[in-house]
């Protein structure tokens, strides 16, 4: 070992100048230039979600600093400066184009920091993660890169209150008065929804997410529920990351150990028992392909399973945001995620022996934290659960033939009897069609129509943007006027939205899916007892050929691409238009694209039974 170093130090004398330099200005011992590397990252971007990442990123790269060295004992690595991604903010970009670049930021997190761990070459990372997308690309490139690594939650924001009715509001609050016309209420509640910093409070996309993570094993479950401003996120936390990631190198522990077939069913578990957000039907096939599963229907769990399960087997055992009262630092104040887990365990519905980053396994953690009971107000047991079915469905059908669609049962105010609801299809070919309606005509919408919105997805976006902003506005619009409006789309949903929403709809309509041949007035049949999503007139061979011929003449008169899609203006855009594979897939980019999406001319077809595929 000696006479190799003694050899990389005569053919390098730049490399050797370079972190000599690094070793000074960090104070760190120069003779550890060629140790294996060891450092931090972070998560950043232009909201609150990211104001408190850089200080717990310092803390934790102070006591690390603090931990290197030459003495026994000591961690004998070489240290490297912090590194931070950059992504957007969804709260921030709801309704706009701005949207686009959301899904895109989970990519972009993955490039950034797959660059700095593979070209540093580091042996061992903590991540300190914050807002929806960048925590999955962060894990999605530690896998890859698969070396000793650990992330800790940034943490959630606290609630703000209502001046006039003391209540507790949070950034959904802001978004579902979107279309009131009292202007100074709506500037009160923007005012006073968000103090402080932190990501989204609710079982939104961000707690979804850090629960699912944490459950995989790769952050310690105490640290998720703890808001961003609690103390114990720069007190207690770095010393027990250093400790768990230590442990971790000695014991040659990698992620790809702990994020295993197992651990992800676990996630998605209890991903469903929290009532979790729709994209982490996204998340979790993008973080089984960077873990080597490439098939998730195959690998992990066939949708077949996991309607069984959210139907059957898994209840909803929390009353949060936003179909319940609480936010994520009440769950804290009730034990935390933890508890959950023990209920969860305790009743045989997960798998104990999976490895965590602690070094023991998910019921060896949880017997050390030693969580209390469901309090029965905020957490629920599995026995006495807050909803009886679990917060997920997957969809099947003739406007859904890859099983991709999902709809967030939990959110569900009206509109299933008899678990079935019929609608008429409003259409829609991108958002901003939908939003301008809603906002200057929404008398127009009846009740039980089923709102369409098209080419927003992956491809058609491109990015695949969320709507916060147009589910809020329908939430409240039904609400007022005591109405069921259902929304359908190629795009996706924010964890924040409630209402009969289903997103995820692939073959999306720009690549010639079943919902870009949809016309207004068409029957929409959205059957949960058999889980599927269906036109009544796609259903006739000749109206289907017929239409497909339609848009494929459309596609051909414009270049091949229809001119619905959004505008691909820049590098990343088109970059994601050229790579972006189906929601199935996790709706990520990928050169092998063609090895991962269906081909639409083969889905669509005049022979096509999409009902009998899943039977």
């Amino acid at each position: 070992m000696q006479n190799s170093k003694t050899v990389l130090i005569d053919k390098n004398p730049g490399r050797n100048s370079q972190t000599y330099g690094i070793a000074r200005e960090l104070n760190t011992e120069l003779d550890l230039i060629h140790e294996p590397s060891i450092g931090v990252v972070g998560n950043k971007g232009d909201s609150q979600c990211y104001i408190g990442v850089q200080e717990k990123v310092q803390t934790i790269h102070e006591q690390l600093r603090q931990k290197i060295g030459l003495k026994p004992g000591d961690l004998k690595m070489r240290l490297v400066q912090p590194e931070y991604t950059i992504a957007t903010s969804d709260g921030i970009r709801n309704g706009t184009k701005e949207m686009r670049y959301s899904l895109i930021g989970r990519e972009v997190t993955n490039d950034s920091i797959c660059e700095h761990l593979s070209a540093t070459g580091l042996e061992g990372v903590i991540a300190v993660v914050a807002c929806d997308k960048p925590p999955v690309g962060t894990l999605a490139a530690i896998l890859e890169h698969n070396r000793p690594a650990i992330i800790m939650s940034d943490g959630s924001i606290r609630p703000g209150v209502d001046s006039k009715t003391k209540e507790a509001i949070d950034i959904i609050t802001g978004y579902q008065i979107a279309g009131s016309s009292d202007e100074e209420t709506k500037k009160r509640i923007a005012c006073e929804a968000c103090p402080g910093f932190g990501s989204c409070g609710g079982m939104f996309t961000y707690n979804t997410m850090q629960t699912f993570i944490s459950v995989l094993g790769m952050q310690p479950l105490h640290m998720v529920s703890p808001a961003s401003q609690d103390m114990r996120r720069l007190e207690e936390f770095p010393s027990q990351l250093i400790e768990y990631l230590s442990k971790m190198i000695r014991d040659e522990i990698t992620p790809r150990d702990i994020v295993t077939r197992d651990s992800i069913r676990n996630a998605l578990i209890v991903a469903m028992s929290v009532g979790g957000s729709t994209n982490v039907m996204l998340h979790a096939p993008e973080l089984a392909r960077a873990a080597g599963y490439k098939d998730f229907s195959k690998d992990i769990m066939s949708a077949e399973e996991f309607n069984h399960l959210s139907k059957n087997v898994i209840p909803v055992v929390i009353n949060a945001r936003p179909f319940g009262k609480y936010s994520m630092v009440d769950i804290d104040a009730k034990g935390g995620i933890q508890v959950i887990v023990k209920d969860l365990l305790e009743a045989g519905m997960l798998n104990g022996n999976t490895l965590t980053c602690t070094g023991e396994t998910l019921a060896e953690q949880i017997k050390r934290l030693d969580p209390p009971a469901p309090d029965g107000d905020v957490i629920y047991s599995v026995e006495n659960p807050f909803k009886k079915t679990g917060g997920l469905r997957v969809l099947g059908g003739n406007l859904s033939p890859e099983f991709s669609a999902v709809l967030k049962l939990a959110g569900v105010e009206g509109g299933l009897e008899n678990n079935i609801f019929y609608g008429k299809a409003r259409i829609f070919n991108g958002e901003q069609s939908l939003l301008n309606t809603l906002e200057k005509a929404p008398e127009k919408f009846k009740n039980f129509d089923m709102i369409v919105v098209r080419y927003e997805g992956p491809v058609g976006g491109p990015g695949m943007p969320e709507m916060l902003d147009s589910t809020s506005r329908i939430t409240s619009l039904c609400r007022e006027k005591d109405i069921i409006v259902g929304l359908m789309t190629d795009g996706r949903f924010s964890g924040g939205s409630v209402g009969l929403v289903i997103g995820h709809v692939s073959p999306e309509a720009a690549v010639g899916g079943a919902i870009g041949l949809l016309e207004d007035g068409d029957d929409i049949i959205v059957d949960l007892n058999k889980n599927e999503l269906n036109c009544t007139q796609l259903s006739d061979p000749t109206i289907l050929k017929d239409r497909k011929q339609t848009w494929d003449s459309t596609v051909l008169k414009n270049d091949g691409t229809h001119p619905a899609v959004g505008d691909a203006d820049t590098r990343l855009l088109n970059r994601m238009r050229s790579s972006a594979v189906s929601a199935v897939y996790g709706a990520g980019m990928h050169p092998d694209r063609k090895l991962w999406i269906s081909n639409p001319r083969d889905i669509i077809s005049s022979d096509f039974e999409p009902t009998n595929k899943y039977k």
